[in-house]
């Protein structure tokens, strides 16, 4: 009797899930236009959401403080260093300049020189140090005791 009733009830429950979803699919044929157009809207606001989102965020600010640091007083060039190096007078020059963090142009106005002229003693340096950036050149320039 048991095998039965789980039989018919089982039978019974296809059946009216059968049926569910035949009125679903004619649900969803008769109202097909209205579900599209849910669809669309509800894609329209989520993207209009995350665009408004992203024009309306706030700017990120940088801040950048400036600390002075004394140099020593008693800053003493290495000049066996500067000598095995080979670096020129006007190379040295070129490179305390740009420890100062002044541009190429720059460079070149206050040492009357031409801007190619600039980047050449540059390059010298950054070869004679080993060096690839201009931060690198500044900094074995400072380990190495030939600019302060």
């Amino acid at each position: 009797m048991r095998k039965h009733v789980l039989l018919y009830g089982l039978l019974g429950g296809l059946l009216i899930a059968g049926l569910k979803l035949i009125e679903y699919r004619w649900l969803v044929v008769e109202h097909s236009v209205e579900i599209y157009g849910a669809l669309v809207a509800a894609v329209f606001a989520a993207v209009g959401i995350w665009l408004g989102l992203r024009l309306t965020r706030p700017k990120e600010s940088v801040v950048v403080r400036e600390i002075l640091v004394e140099a020593s007083a008693t800053f003493t060039r290495d000049e066996r260093k500067l000598e095995s190096l080979g670096i020129t007078p006007r190379e040295l020059e070129i490179l305390e300049l740009i420890a100062l963090g002044l541009s190429n142009r720059e460079i070149a106005e206050r040492v009357n020189v031409s801007e190619n002229t600039v980047k050449t003693h540059s390059s010298r340096v950054f070869m004679k140090l080993g060096a690839r950036r201009r931060t690198q050149a500044v900094q074995l320039g400072k380990d190495l005791r030939l600019i302060p």
